[in-house]
């Protein structure tokens, strides 16, 4: 028993680094997403970190639709990034789980 535990702490640690390496290379993994008629365009990374917006020279002189573009477009962004960042994540975590009972349901 007292081997199990071991080779599951080895596995678990392990498991760990695989996570924090994903998290790093979700850092070089860019999104992008644009609002309606592509007016606003952001980029972000998968760890949800803002790295680019354009916007059109159309939007500059209405504030209220430029806000509601930008609200639009980086709302999306967050989401799409949330989205593969659980993935990849999960997808690690899930492989580097021991097998326990009552787990298996977690990490889909």
């Amino acid at each position: 028993m007292f081997g199990d535990m071991m080779g599951m702490m080895g596995k678990l640690k392990e498991t760990q680094q695989k996570v924090e390496a994903t998290k790093k290379r979700l850092d070089t993994v860019t999104l992008k997403e644009s609002s309606p008629e592509e007016l606003v365009q952001v980029v972000i990374t998968a760890n949800r970190l803002v790295k680019e917006i354009k916007i059109d020279d159309s939007l500059l002189t209405d504030k209220d639709q430029l806000e509601d573009y930008l609200i639009l477009a980086v709302n999306k962004a967050i989401e799409k990034a949330t989205q593969v960042n659980e993935a990849e994540l999960a997808a690690v975590a899930k492989e580097g789980m021991p097998n326990i009972p009552g787990l298996d349901g977690m990490f889909k």
